[in-house]
């Protein structure tokens, strides 16, 4: 037996949008925002680059809530407003709409408003339209005539504001323009900048409008609300790993030749956090449907799947503000040696073996190997403090880029400013201390992962780079 909601889910049907507006105004961009997909259509900075309608559906999981029709560009809004006008002295009895509808009717192939056809035809068979406008764009004459067309199709219209980010006032004049036609439930999306609450909105808006598709979209907003929370933390646990793996490997020292060391281990560690933090990239870059061919960011430039920058070259740190006058990071180490620790205690021999005494089977299970190699004098070499805010920081700014990029960015994310060591968390130190002292912590294996201290540091990391506020 069927649930109701999945009965009136395919007894109503799909709701239909129609994406209209002017030539290069953004409404492929658009369509690829909601779709989170580079891929659909194609967009290009020159006008009438979509010539035919194309559907794209969203789904709530299963359950298709909504087809979203892509319409050429309005490229003569003068000759269609003649055409009109001679449709209707011919039809005088007419209503708006079906002199629309005469007008779609009438058009054949090869005409010179053939495109325009295209998209009257679209905005017929539609439940609403999402009227897309670049606010960069002079609030011409051609554009308010095209707004007063589509009106006469009788269905509702959302303005969607493209290009929000940097004009302010050409926004608030759009706005003044519209409330002209009486036209005031417009929305701010910006398909290069990026804001899921944005699209939260939009299918808000939409549920004012249509009270009939009001709970399947509901649904739509839950799943997608879910979706990408769900995905944001999924790349915070993945930088938090990399955080993980980097402060807790640690490789023997063997000799250390001075201070600038660039032996075998000093190199082994390099590549190490080098190819662990090119995994990650690759990582998020696929969580968020990114290419590196999609996003290109000042400061951290990725090309070919690689940063162009290497963590270890010369003026990174610098770069970062982070210190580059520790002793470590006078060469090309980039790492630290570490004094053993157990329980936080640096300690010598004789300690250790009281240690095993005191703390028994348990404390020897968990740094047995450390334990061994102290007794042998082994000295250990390990990622130094700045070395590893860097990997945050570097992950961090990524994170932020791509939540905040629509999949219809086409240029170089300029990125303001330089990090700020005070976006570390508060606790940075005490998390760097007790991941060196769970070296085991950064194996394969996954035993850790049900470790409640673990689970702490973990959350602590994730919080931070989703600014979540502590409890």
């Amino acid at each position: 037996m069927k649930s109701t909601s999945a009965t009136s889910a395919q007894e109503t049907p799909l709701l239909e949008i129609a994406v209209v507006g002017h030539t290069n105004t953004g409404k492929t961009s658009l369509i690829r925002t909601l779709l989170r997909s580079t891929r659909f259509g194609q967009v290009e900075d020159a006008a009438g680059t979509t010539r035919h309608v194309e559907r794209a559906t969203l789904f709530a999981g299963d359950e298709s809530v909504l087809n979203l029709h892509d319409t050429p560009g309005i490229e003569d809004v003068y000759a269609l407003q003649d055409r009109l006008h001679l449709i209707a002295t011919r039809n005088k009895r007419s209503t708006p709409s079906e002199l629309l509808e005469k007008f779609v009717a009438s058009t054949p192939l090869n005409d010179p408003l053939e495109q325009e056809a295209k998209v009257i035809r679209q905005v017929l068979r539609s439940d609403v339209l999402l009227y897309v406008i670049d606010v960069r764009e002079p609030v011409l004459e051609k554009y308010l005539i095209e707004i007063e067309i589509l009106g006469k199709a009788m269905k509702p219209m959302i303005p969607i504001f493209n290009f929000t980010a940097a004009h302010r006032a050409e926004l608030d004049l759009w706005r003044k323009k519209l409330a002209a036609f009486n036209i005031y439930a417009s929305l701010e999306l910006d398909t290069v900048a990026f804001a899921f609450e944005a699209e939260k909105r939009l299918y808000q808006k939409i549920q004012s409008l249509l009270e009939v598709h009001y709970n399947r979209l509901q649904r739509l907003i839950d799943h997608r609300a879910g979706v990408w929370n769900q995905l944001c933390k999924s790349a915070a646990r993945r930088i938090a790993g990399l955080i993980v793996t980097a402060a807790c490997y640690r490789v023997d020292a063997g000799e250390m030749q001075s201070e600038t060391d660039t032996s075998p281990a000093a190199t082994k560690l390099q590549n190490f956090i080098r190819q662990t933090e090119q995994r990650c990239l690759t990582d998020l870059l696929k969580m968020f449907n990114f290419t590196d061919k999609d996003i290109e960011l000042q400061n951290i430039p990725v090309q070919n799947g690689y940063w162009q920058l290497d963590l270890f070259a010369p003026g990174v740190l610098k770069a970062y503000g982070l210190d580059i006058g520790s002793a470590a990071l006078k060469g090309a180490a980039a790492g630290a040696g570490i004094d053993l620790m157990v329980g936080g205690l640096s300690l010598g021999a004789a300690s250790i073996l009281g240690a095993i005494a005191g703390t028994g089977w348990s404390t020897y299970k968990r740094y047995g190997r450390e334990i061994q190699a102290k007794l042998r004098g082994t000295q250990w070499l390990c990622a130094d403090d700045s070395t590893l805010q860097l990997l945050y920081l570097r992950q961090h700014e990524l994170l932020d880029k791509l939540m905040n990029r629509g999949h219809a960015a086409c240029h170089t994310e300029q990125v303001g400013g330089q990090p700020e060591r005070d976006r570390l968390p508060e606790d940075w130190q005490q998390i760097i201390d007790v991941l060196r002292q769970n070296p085991a912590w950064g194996s394969l294996s996954g035993e850790h992962l049900n470790d409640a201290q673990y689970g702490g540091i973990e959350k602590r990391l994730v919080d931070a780079l989703l600014k979540i506020p502590p409890h």
